[in-house]
C-alpha cells in the first residue's frame, strides 16, 4: 500500500516515528503468508533508504537523527537495539532501549557526504535476534559553508590594442565545494570589482571582454582586473571569493614612423674609405617590435650614385654608407632626400594617415691634405735582358690631389728591390736599369715605387711596377741529364746504344730547336755514329761489333749541340759509354775493373772516405794515450829549485794585517848566507811561537838547512826591533798588529821584555806540571828551551 505521509509506520498503522522525516518512497514495507483468506500476516524484514542530519551542528546536545522500532517490542524491556557500520558508536549512538539515534561529533559534508549503518534487534537476556539485520544510510544534509575559489588564478592575459568592444579576453573559473545538487549553495555568478570601465565580464560563464574601444597601449599598456565570485546566485547571504587578472595589451601597427627633424647635416672627410659609414639617421615609431621596424631609401638627390642607405637591424637606424670615393676638390656637398617607412603595414590603419616620413641630409665633404696619386696604380714595363746599364725602361707618374699640388719626389721601396737591379729619378719619374739583368735568373721584378709630397713629406703614394725582362738567347744547350751508356761486349753494328736528348735555359718565342752531331774530331772514329731524330733527340750507333773490356773498358764521344737562336749557341758534352759483360737478354753485369767494388754496393769513393776515418780515429787515441803518460811523470813534489815560500803563504799565512804593506825578502830565503848584524834592541811587533805547540797541522818541509836558517831568523827577529817583518814568522800565531783580533794565541814568545807570569800554572796540580815546567818563572828558560 502506499503512504502519503512522510513518516515510518509499522503493520497496524500506527506512527513509530513521528520525529523521522523521510521522502515519500522510504516506507516499511511487509509480506503476508499462509492459507488463502487467513488474517494472520508474518514480518519477513526491515527496510531502511536515508536518514538525513544536517552538517555543521554546533548545538551543546548530540543531535537527535531518528528512530528505530521493532514490532516485538512490546514495551517490556526485552528487546535492545544495536547499531554497527560506519561511524557506529564514534559518530553515531542509539539508545538500546528506545532505538533513538544521535551524533555525537560534527559533521562536514565536504569531508563525507554519507555514512552506511547496520541495525539490528536483539533479547535482552540471550543476545539473541530478534529482527534481522537491515543496512540503512544516513546522509549529511548540505548548508552554505563553503566560498567560491578559484583555482587557476590569478590570471595573466593579452589583448591586441585597439580591439572592438567585446573582445573575449579570458575566462575565469570558480568552484564551490558545496553540494551542487542541493539548494543554491553552489550557484555562482561573476562581477568585476575593479577594471570598469574597460573590461566587463559575463555574470554566468566568466568571460572577461573589453568593454572601451580603442584602448591604445602607447597610452597604456597593462591593466590589473579584480574579478568576484558569489555562492548562491550572487543572493543576499551568500559567500564570495575574489582573483585578480592581469591584461596587457599587445602592439598593432597603428603609429606611422616620423623623423624628429626634417633636415640633417653631417660632415664627412673626403679621406674616407669605400663603404665607410658617414651617417645616421632615425625616423621614431611609438610601436615595438616588428611593427616597429624600419625601410630607407633615398628617394632623391645629387649623391644617388654615391651614397647608400641601409637600416640597422638592432637599432632601427638608418646606416649612410659611402658607395664611392669623395674629393673635396671635385665636389664639396651633397644633399639627399630620404624616406622612412614601416615595414610592417596593418590595412586596418591605412585611414590613419600615410605610414612614411622624409627628411633632407646635407652631407658636407671636408678636406684632408690626401698622398700623392698615381695615374696608374699598377704598371707593366718590359725590359729585355741583353740592356745595358742606365737603359730606360718607362715612367711613372703621380700627382697630388689637394689644391697645394705640393712638387712630388720619386722613390723606390728597396724593400722590393734588394740588389737595386733599377734607379729612378726623383724628379721625372723614369725608371731606368742600375745593373745588368738575367732573365733566366728572375723573369719579373715587382716593385714599389714612393711618391712623396717635398712640402709635406709625411703624405706618401705608392704605386706598383711591374717589370718582366724578355729572354735572349745567350745559353747554350746542354744535355738534359748526367747519361750513364753501357754497351755490350755483344753488340751489333747499327745497335742504338743511347737516346740523348737537351735542354736549353732561355725560352724563345718559337720554341726550342736542337741539332746534334758528332764533333770534327769524333766523326771519322770507327766506333760510334749520331743521328739527329729531328725531334729535339739524337741515337748513338755502334759502328762496328766486337767491343772486348779487356782492350778497352770506357769510350767518351764528344757531342756537339747548337739551339735555332739568333745568333745560334752550340756546345760540347761528352757521352761516357761503358763496355759491360751483359747477359742474353742485353742486361749489363759486370762493367770495367771497378765491377767488383760496385757490385758490394762501396765506390771507391766511399771505401776512401771510411779509411780515412779509421785513420782518423786511430791518431786522436794515440795522441790521448801519449798525454796522460806525460802527466804521470810529472813529480808530485816539488824540486829543490822552486819557491818554497809559496806552499808556506798559500795553505797557512793569514798576513800580516791591514799595515802589513812589506814585501817579502825573497833574497834572505835563497841567500843561506846572508847573516843580519843583531840590534841591540828588543823586536815587539813580531811575536814568534812555540814550533812544537803552535805549528800548522801541515809538517814543515824535511830540510834541515832550511829548518836551521829560519831558527836563526827568529832569533834575530825576536831581539831587532829594526828586522823588517817576515810573513814565513807571522804565519802561526801573528796576524799583524792592523787586525782588530790581533793575536790568534793567548800566549806570547818568551824575549827578555816579556811581562807574561806563568807562575799559577804550578797551583794547577800534577796535570799542568809540564806547562808550568815550560813557562813558568822557575824554569829561567825561554819559549823554545825545550
Amino acid at each position: 500500500s502506499k503512504i502519503s505521509t512522510n513518516k515510518l509506520y509499522h503493520k497496524d498503522a500506527t506512527e513509530l516515528s513521528p520525529h523521522v522525516e523521510l521522502p515519500l518512497h522510504q516506507v516499511r514495507m511487509y509480506q503476508r503468508s499462509g492459507e488463502e483468506g487467513a488474517h494472520h500476516r508474518q514480518r519477513r524484514s526491515w527496510v531502511w533508504n536515508q536518514f538525513f542530519v544536517l552538517e555543521e551542528y554546533m548545538g551543546d546536545e548530540p543531535l537527535y537523527v531518528g528512530k528505530l522500532h521493532s514490532d516485538v517490542d512490546k514495551g517490556e524491556g526485552q528487546v535492545k537495539y544495536v547499531l554497527n557500520g560506519e561511524g557506529a558508536t564514534s559518530i553515531f549512538t542509539i539508545d538500546e532501549n528506545t532505538g533513538d539515534i544521535h551524533a555525537t561529533k560534527r559533521l562536514d559534508r565536504e569531508e563525507q557526504a554519507y555514512y552506511t549503518l547496520r541495525a539490528q534487534a536483539r533479547h535482552r537476556h540471550t543476545n539473541l535476534p530478534v529482527e534481522p539485520e537491515s543496512e540503512f544510510v544516513i546522509k549529511v544534509q548540505d548548508i552554505n559553508d563553503n566560498e567560491p575559489k578559484f583555482l587557476d588564478g590569478p590570471y595573466s592575459a593579452r589583448v591586441p590594442e585597439m580591439a572592438p568592444v567585446g573582445t573575449s579576453v579570458v575566462t575565469v573559473v570558480a568552484t564551490d565545494a558545496d553540494d551542487p545538487t542541493y539548494g543554491n549553495s553552489a550557484r555562482v555568478v561573476y562581477s568585476i570589482l575593479e577594471g570598469q570601465p574597460y573590461f566587463s565580464v559575463e555574470p554566468r560563464t566568466g568571460v572577461v571582454r573589453t568593454a572601451l574601444p580603442n584602448m591604445d597601449r602607447e597610452a597604456r599598456e597593462q591593466y590589473l582586473l579584480v574579478i568576484q565570485a558569489k555562492d548562491m546566485v550572487g543572493q543576499m547571504g551568500g559567500l564570495s571569493g575574489t582573483t585578480s587578472v592581469t591584461v596587457t595589451l599587445t602592439d598593432v601597427n597603428d603609429n606611422p614612423p616620423h623623423f624628429s627633424r626634417k633636415s640633417y647635416q653631417f660632415s664627412v672627410p673626403e679621406s674616407l674609405p669605400v663603404a665607410t659609414t658617414v651617417a645616421k639617421i632615425k625616423a621614431l615609431d611609438s610601436d615595438v617590435g616588428p611593427n616597429a621596424e624600419m625601410e630607407y631609401r633615398i628617394v632623391d638627390g645629387d649623391g644617388l650614385g654615391l651614397f647608400r642607405i641601409t637600416p640597422d637591424p638592432d637599432t632601427q637606424e638608418g646606416l649612410i654608407t659611402l658607395q664611392k670615393g669623395l674629393d673635396f676638390e671635385t665636389k664639396s656637398s651633397y644633399t639627399l632626400r630620404v624616406e622612412a617607412s614601416n615595414r610592417n603595414i596593418d590595412l586596418r590603419f591605412l585611414s590613419l594617415g600615410p605610414f612614411s616620413d622624409t627628411a633632407t641630409v646635407r652631407l658636407n665633404v671636408q678636406n684632408v691634405d690626401e698622398p700623392p696619386v698615381f695615374s696608374s696604380p699598377f704598371s707593366k714595363m718590359v725590359i729585355s735582358e741583353e740592356a745595358t746599364v742606365g737603359t730606360t725602361i718607362g715612367t711613372i707618374f703621380a700627382h697630388d690631389p689637394d689644391s697645394t699640388n705640393s712638387p712630388i719626389r720619386y722613390s723606390i721601396d728597396r724593400n722590393t728591390d734588394l740588389e737595386r737591379f733599377f734607379n729612378i729619378d726623383a724628379t721625372t719619374g723614369v725608371i731606368s736599369t742600375a745593373k745588368p739583368l738575367d732573365r733566366e735568373v728572375n723573369a719579373v721584378h715587382n716593385i714599389t715605387i714612393f711618391a712623396t709630397e717635398i712640402l709635406d713629406p709625411l703624405q706618401v703614394g705608392k704605386g706598383v711596377v711591374l717589370i718582366t725582362v724578355t729572354d735572349i738567347n745567350d745559353n747554350a744547350p746542354v744535355f738534359a741529364i748526367e747519361y750513364e751508356t753501357y754497351l755490350c761486349e755483344s753488340a751489333r753494328p747499327g745497335q742504338v746504344i743511347e737516346t740523348i736528348s737537351a735542354v736549353d735555359r732561355d725560352q724563345p718565342q718559337s720554341g726550342h730547336r736542337f741539332f746534334f752531331s758528332l764533333t770534327a774530331e769524333a766523326a771519322g772514329n770507327l766506333n760510334f755514329t749520331l743521328r739527329d731524330n729531328k725531334d729535339n733527340t739524337a741515337s748513338v750507333l755502334t759502328k762496328r761489333g766486337g767491343f772486348q773490356r779487356r782492350h778497352q773498358n770506357m769510350y767518351r764521344l764528344p757531342v756537339l749541340i747548337m739551339d735555332n737562336g739568333s745568333p745560334a749557341l752550340s756546345s760540347t758534352n761528352t757521352l761516357s759509354i761503358r763496355v759491360c759483360d751483359c747477359d742474353p737478354d742485353g742486361i749489363p753485369q759486370s762493367c770495367g775493373s771497378e765491377n767488383s767494388m760496385l757490385s758490394a754496393g762501396l765506390s771507391t769513393g766511399a771505401l776512401i772516405a771510411i779509411l780515412a776515418c779509421i785513420l782518423t780515429l786511430l791518431v786522436l787515441v794515440l795522441l790521448i794515450v801519449t798525454m796522460q803518460r806525460r802527466r804521470k811523470k810529472e813529480p808530485l813534489i816539488l824540486d829543490e829549485e822552486r819557491d818554497v815560500r809559496e806552499n808556506i803563504v798559500r795553505y797557512d799565512d793569514e798576513g800580516g794585517g791591514e799595515e802589513d804593506t812589506e814585501a817579502f825578502d825573497m833574497v834572505a830565503l835563497r841567500n843561506l848566507n846572508v847573516v843580519r848584524e843583531s840590534g841591540s834592541k828588543n823586536r815587539r811587533d813580531v811575536t814568534p811561537e812555540v814550533p812544537t805547540l803552535f805549528s800548522s797541522s801541515r809538517p814543515p818541509p824535511d830540510n834541515g838547512i832550511f829548518r836551521e836558517f829560519i831558527w836563526d831568523r827568529l832569533k834575530e827577529a825576536d831581539v831587532d826591533p829594526s828586522a823588517p817583518p817576515y810573513d814565513s814568522l807571522q804565519t802561526y800565531a801573528f796576524e799583524g798588529s792592523g787586525s782588530a783580533a790581533e793575536s790568534l794565541s793567548s800566549l806570547d814568545s818568551l824575549s827578555i821584555d816579556s811581562e807574561q807570569n806563568y807562575d799559577y800554572l804550578s797551583d794547577w796540580g800534577p796535570r799542568f806540571k809540564k806547562l808550568a815546567d815550560l813557562y813558568g818563572h822557575s824554569n829561567g828558560g825561554n819559549l823554545f828551551a825545550s
